[in-house]
């Protein structure tokens, strides 16, 4: 799970410190993957492993990035292309739509999904859904899927849940929408089939190193 790849400004506070790896942190941990083995699969390759049975690389992967940064698409995506790995693009589609500075452009989300990028829904305006009612939850949730694929022409199957904050509303509403799944913020490397809408991820910290990363990926 990454957020910004890109180094943080003189100015920033703590926490987009702790969420930005830098472009040489990102390559490094890049390199060290495909040292290592390990394959990229996407969400969608996941979801037909559990439920299908179909088969997974001995070492699978999946890059995931929430909030749609610009710097995805500049600083992410060429490494990805050029290491061979497909992304797990979460957006929050109001900054796009509003052509916030920081975000992504529709035009930009395009080119990455044209190539094979797998691209996903974070809410309108990333806030918490625990708690909410279910009209709320399909104008945030649904809301930005359908704005995806109205731009894309592609089916959005994947929902990150903002600030990782979902309850068993937020999944029945997701479930009842067609979703395949969702990814949290809890820490994990296993998957359920019985879970798809409570995928664990991997937290990538501005401090990791190829060789933190490879501790982390050793967790169940």
């Amino acid at each position: 799970m990454y957020h910004h790849i890109a180094d943080p400004p003189p100015d920033a506070d703590a926490i987009r410190r702790d969420l930005s790896v830098s472009p040489q942190a990102f390559e490094a941990q890049l390199r060290y993957l495909v040292r290592a083995g390990y394959q990229p699969v996407t969400l969608c390759d996941l979801i037909y492993h559990l439920s299908l049975g179909t088969p997974l690389p001995e070492k699978p992967i999946i890059l995931t990035f929430d909030d749609g940064y610009e710097d995805h698409y500049t600083n992410a995506y060429p490494l990805l292309q050029k290491y061979g790995f497909v992304g797990a693009f979460f957006i929050i589609t109001e900054p796009v739509d509003s052509r916030r500075a920081g975000y992504m452009s529709w035009a930009q989300i395009e080119i990455m999904s044209t190539a094979g990028m797998e691209i996903g829904a974070h809410g309108y305006t990333h806030l918490d859904l625990r708690g909410q009612s279910v009209d709320y939850i399909i104008w945030q949730a649904v809301g930005s899927r359908e704005a995806i694929e109205a731009r894309l022409q592609q089916p959005v199957r994947f929902f990150s849940y903002p600030s990782g904050g979902y309850d068993e509303q937020v999944i029945n509403v997701l479930r009842s929408a067609n979703f395949w799944g969702a990814v949290t913020t809890e820490a994990g490397t296993k998957q359920s089939s019985r879970q798809p809408f409570v995928l664990r991820r991997i937290r990538v910290r501005s401090s990791d190193t190829p060789d933190t990363l490879a501790l982390k990926l050793s967790m169940p």
